[in-house]
């Protein structure tokens, strides 16, 4: 596979040094960069990918109009379209950071794109024929409500939806009004007039300079009515057309609530107002079908839902806030995936890997973590260069796909526009579905590999899956574990609001300052997601991840407590006196972290295995074991260098009773004496010939008693 990648500074309106982006994008066959690559520069990327040979292309191009049209220039250089991917180096770069930062990010975003892909998970889909293209006329909402089932295009009409309060996110949104709608069901065509053309890169010149209400910033487009002048000269593409451009664009089905009748006329496919849940439905039915991604990897033989009729982990089914984890019985969860809607909140809480998210995967989120931190050279490269000017306190971002995203996508646009003055610290962003994905493994991973901070970014009171402040519990317990370790509170939730970018200016900047370096070197650290303890466990599972992670920190730092408050995902054993070695917990353990050793009597426990599932203490006849959370690390094997068997640690000292007749220990003195207790009576005098009662023979010798008595 040969990689290439290409730096676009959109036509100077980015600051980015484009020669040291260059310089500091690595794992590629060759870095290309270019003032406007999407006009002046496609000439040279043509070159580059036939000289070069190259499969892959990452690209620094956030404009969905422009990506579709650089795709079609790779695909006609041999490039397939789904080996193109794209980075945002302006919005969340280049307009709101200073050069230094701005340079520096892009540079590690392609290089934690690069390092993503190459860890990327192999789709799988439900199959789904052709014909599902919908255009949605100015209704954001009904658009949104269909982009799961549809691919959906929202024709503009004039309208601006920057602050539009539905997601977006999977719809293709045009410029332009509607001038014609002719065709009839899977062909109509509907003809659009605006006065920007396809050429426009939205670097929002035209928005700056233009007349106040005149030019739109999401999709840009300027009003008919708008009057001439010298503003329209601005244009770096020459994209603005007075006159006005028309364009005609195709659909299996129209959505255009302002049409009216005539317009409509009988035609199958064609919806007008009102818009309501049984037309979002006959839309549904008559698509041609869909393709519905598999968002989930399942391994239930790992799971620790519980075993023989006892509740064990329920943490799947807790965090779900779509109920598509249900608890089919006491002791078994059942996924409903049609359901599931791609949050990751079951696979953040699972802490066995019984339940991964396929995309993005745990290994991906890792590799563009350790892409993202990793210096670029011997010295620690230019990146890393904390003295200098660029990004001198490096913070992983978990950036929210959905809202969130969004927010920060337009602080970009409004410090592009001049209608604010956007400027904030140089996050180092890793792109998730929803904050949900976000878990204890990912953030301490983000601290194994250097980082100063972990900012989790996401929706707030806005959020589509849990709500206001999702994430305040996780951060809460992090920065517990993050005292504890001798780290500090280097962690924080933050809600991006789109029309308040101040507040959010203020709250990153405020963290970033307030954060110390952190002792742990950057770019030592690269995981194998999980531990040796002797047991097969799926890739990057929470509980291993974790704990290599924290290893990693510990070659680091020398923390005075001996257990790590805040991470769940770790159990600590305790086992009163009433405990009479019955074979209970360790039979329904289902990470093997409880053992009987019969010949002394004794209950072990392997803190490196135990994931805190509460099984053992649910399902404890005695009702003498109890559980807490928190990794101690004096129970850890590398901590017990002195003992035979280094991870594992006696819970339970008890005494084993010999039989009387051969000498063999059989049963501990206390399982022993209850049973003695319960049906003593009932078997006194059994066998009047033995020496004690029959509860000090093991079963073989007691048998041989009967026997004899029967025989006598």
């Amino acid at each position: 596979m040969k990689v290439g990648s290409f730096v676009c500074s959109c036509a100077d309106t980015c600051d980015i040094d484009l020669e040291a982006a260059r310089e500091g994008i690595e794992g590629v066959d060759v870095a290309a960069s270019s003032r406007l690559l999407c006009e002046d520069g496609l000439p040279a990327m043509e070159q580059v990918i036939d000289e070069y040979d190259l499969d892959q292309v990452i690209v620094t191009c956030p404009e969905r109009r422009v990506q579709r049209k650089l795709e079609r220039v790779a695909e006609a250089q041999g490039v397939h379209p789904d080996a193109v991917s794209f980075v945002d180096q302006r919005e969340g770069a280049g307009w709101v950071h200073d050069e230094a930062g701005a340079t520096a990010k892009t540079a590690r975003m392609v290089n934690a794109r690069q390092a993503g892909l190459e860890a990327e998970s192999r789709p799988q889909t439900l199959t789904a024929a052709a014909g599902d293209s919908v255009a949605v006329v100015a209704d954001p909402d009904t658009a949104a409500a269909l982009a799961d089932d549809a691919d959906v295009t929202l024709i503009a009409d004039g309208n601006e939806f920057v602050d539009a309060a539905a997601d977006l996110d999977g719809v293709t949104i045009e410029r332009g009004r509607v001038v014609d709608v002719d065709g009839r069901f899977g062909e109509f065509e509907v003809r659009l007039e605006s006065r920007v053309t396809e050429d426009c890169i939205s670097c929002m010149k035209c928005v700056r300079e233009g007349p106040d209400g005149a030019v739109t910033r999401y999709p840009v487009d300027i009003d008919p009515d708008a009057p001439d002048g010298a503003w329209t000269d601005v244009c770096p593409t020459d994209a603005i057309e007075m006159d006005g451009v028309q364009r005609t664009l195709e659909f299996d089905q129209i959505v255009y609530p302002a049409a009216n009748r005539r317009t409509r006329g009988g035609r199958v496919g064609f919806y007008t107002a009102p818009i309501d849940a049984a037309t979002i439905s006959a839309v549904r039915k008559h698509l041609g079908g869909i393709e519905k991604p598999a968002h989930l990897d399942l391994e239930m033989d790992v799971c620790a839902a519980g075993d023989s009729s006892q509740p064990g982990c329920n943490e799947c089914v807790e965090a779900c806030p779509h109920d598509a984890v249900e608890r089919a019985r006491i002791d078994e969860v059942a996924f409903h995936e049609e359901a599931c809607q791609n949050c990751g909140a079951c696979t953040s809480a699972c802490p066995t890997g019984a339940t991964r998210l396929r995309e993005p995967s745990n290994e991906r989120v890792a590799r563009e973590i350790e892409a993202l931190l990793r210096p670029t050279d011997e010295e620690g490269g230019w990146l890393l260069n904390r003295s200098g000017s660029d990004v001198e306190s490096p913070i992983v971002a978990f950036v929210c796909s959905e809202e969130a995203d969004d927010a920060l996508a337009e602080y970009g646009r409004l410090a592009a526009a001049g209608k604010a003055d956007v400027k904030y610290p140089p996050i180092l962003p890793v792109r998730v579905n929803c904050t949900d994905t976000v878990g204890e493994a990912h953030a301490m991973h983000a601290l194994a590999c250097g980082a100063d901070g972990v900012a989790v970014v996401g929706c707030g009171g806005d959020c589509l899956h849990s709500g206001p402040d999702p994430k305040a519990e996780l951060v809460d317990r992090l920065n517990r574990a993050g005292r504890d370790l001798e780290l500090g509170e280097r962690f924080a939730f933050f809600a991006p609001d789109p029309d308040e970018p101040g507040a959010f200016v203020e709250a990153i900047s405020t963290f970033a300052v307030d954060l110390e370096p952190s002792p742990v070197s950057a770019g030592e650290h690269e995981a194998t997601g999980g531990i040796d303890d002797g047991r097969e466990r799926p890739p990057f599972d929470s509980h291993g991840w974790t704990l290599e992670s924290v290893r990693a920190i510990l070659e680091h730092v020398d923390p005075d407590r001996e257990v790590i408050r805040g991470l769940k995902d770790f159990g600590r054993m305790a086992v009163g006196d009433g405990c009479t070695l019955t074979p209970t917990c360790s039979n329904l353990c289902p990470t093997d972290a409880i053992r009987r050793d019969e010949e002394t009597a004794t209950l072990e426990f392997n803190h490196e295995r135990c994931v805190n599932c509460g099984t053992c203490e649910e399902g404890c006849v005695e009702d003498v074991i109890a559980m807490r959370d928190g990794l101690d690390l004096t129970l850890l094997p590398e901590n017990r260098s002195d003992a035979d068997d280094p991870a594992w640690v006696a819970v339970h000292d008890g005494e084993m009773r010999e039989c009387n007749r051969c000498g063999k220990p059989f049963a501990s003195e206390g399982t022993a004496r209850k049973i003695q207790s319960e049906v003593g009576d009932a078997v006194a005098g059994l066998v009047p010939g033995a020496q004690g009662s029959v509860f000090e023979y093991c079963g073989d010798c007691r048998a041989q008693l009967l026997y004899d008595r029967g025989n006598g």
